[in-house]
């Protein structure tokens, strides 16, 4: 009697968690998938790299180049975009915090596994034309695409949870920080950040992170090593000064794009109704920042790490990458804004050791950096987390945060609605036209 209880409670066991069970299948999922995440990643990044790179040796060689290539590259990407694959235009994010909101077909569709497929393509050819983007914001979608996509074949229901684990995993292994990818989940990505989604997110998170750091060694995104120190005094005055114009400088960017996206006016009309000329135009225009400066290209890595480092740049870089960035944006063609939005926060704070000539530069420069990212995204915590994770400058992170609280403050007087959630709209199933 006690073997024949046994038995049956062995078999109730592997029916309830055995290889053939929904709780197996869902962790072989997520596990799976999170592995996936970070190998995709990885691969990702050395596409989108290498394609900066290429353009970048190009235009050493050709420096008048860009005048042909960058705006015919702009027209046809937009035309490839919006003819098989509408639904990756732009920054990715987006699309996860829309296909988020449920999980009908329709927002399944969002973060589906061809649009994935193109959206890295297309990313890395913006790259590959001198675009200002970054890789980061397509990482994400094409991360909870995976996640959703190892569900489905394991014939795993799909949660809302699986797309917001999938963001978070993307961000974690596009910049190698684990933290800033679950700040990242819960000021972005989820509306309400529920107690059950936790573990969730974490786990795809570290698997994700475990994966790139095997394969990629422990890196920091700016090379780490970053002494930032300010006395009491100056870390306030700087918090005050470069979170106000910070956040202005991130909120007009945010509202300007919200604008082109959503205002109907003669602007949006041409935009819309002539989308590849459009295009083009937008590409000639970048082509031209890119030849009059030299440092406008692609996500502005190099400009950044320098400028972090305590080099110098014109004080223009700031404004010239901002136009660049916009410019790029409001074409339509698929490709991020974190790196970019990085590139220009660095150039801010560079612009604002003109007012502070005495205070150490690498601290300035992170603080500007602060005070404008989260001024474009509206995401203070992450902003700061991804700054002293990219960076290695762990110990500046409440002067960092003083900035980016204060530039929040101040974004929103000139744009209400947060970026992402703004645009997010425009992807909604039941969004008109």
């Amino acid at each position: 009697m006690k073997q024949r209880w046994t038995n049956r409670r062995f078999r109730a066991l592997v029916r309830h968690s055995g290889p053939t069970s929904l709780i197996f299948r869902r962790r072989v999922a997520l596990i799976g998938g999170a592995v996936i995440v970070g190998l995709v990643a990885l691969i990702f990044a050395w596409a989108a790299d290498g394609a900066g790179h290429l353009f970048e040796n190009m235009v050493a060689r050709y420096p008048y180049a860009p005048f042909v290539i960058t705006p015919l590259g702009f027209a046809l990407i937009v035309w490839i975009t919006r003819r098989f694959a509408p639904l990756a235009a732009g920054s990715g994010i987006p699309q996860v915090i829309a296909a988020s909101r449920g999980t009908s077909a329709d927002h399944r569709r969002l973060v589906d596994m061809p649009t994935a497929l193109l959206k890295s393509v297309l990313t890395t050819g913006a790259l590959l034309v001198g675009a200002s983007v970054g890789r980061e914001g397509p990482t994400v979608q094409i991360s909870a695409a995976l996640l959703g996509w190892t569900h489905r074949i394991l014939q795993v229901p799909m949660r809302v949870t699986v797309m917001i684990a999938g963001g978070a995993a993307g961000v974690a292994a596009a910049f190698n920080t684990p933290l800033a990818g679950i700040t990242f989940a819960i000021e972005e990505l989820a509306a309400a950040y529920e107690q059950r989604m936790a573990m969730l997110v974490i786990t795809a998170v570290i698997i994700s992170g475990m994966v790139t750091l095997g394969l990629a060694g422990n890196y920091v995104y700016f090379g780490g090593g970053i002494e930032a120190r300010l006395g009491v005094g100056s870390a306030i005055s700087v918090a005050l000064v470069g979170g106000v114009l910070g956040g202005l400088s991130g909120g007009l960017f945010a509202r300007w794009t919200l604008a082109a996206a959503r205002i109907n006016n003669r602007f949006t009309y041409v935009r819309k109704r002539y989308p590849v000329a459009f295009a083009a135009v937008c590409g000639l225009f970048v082509a031209l920042l890119g030849v009059a400066t030299g440092l406008t290209w692609g996500t502005g890595y190099e400009p950044a790490r320098a400028l972090i480092e305590g080099e110098t740049l014109p004080y223009w870089f700031a404004p010239a990458k901002f136009i660049a960035t916009l410019a790029t944006t409001v074409s339509g063609i698929p490709g991020g804004i974190f790196a970019p939005s990085l590139a220009t926060g660095a150039g801010f704070g560079e612009a604002l050791r003109w007012i502070f000539p005495g205070e150490p530069a690498s601290a300035v420069v992170l603080m500007g950096m602060a005070a404008y990212f989260t001024g474009v995204v509206r995401a203070p915590l992450t902003a700061v987390i991804i700054i002293t994770e990219t960076t290695g400058a762990r110990g500046f992170m409440l002067p960092l945060l003083g900035a980016a609280l204060v530039a929040d403050a101040s974004a929103q007087l000139l744009c209400k609605e947060r970026l992402y959630h703004g645009l997010a709209k425009g992807f909604m199933p039941d969004a008109k036209g």
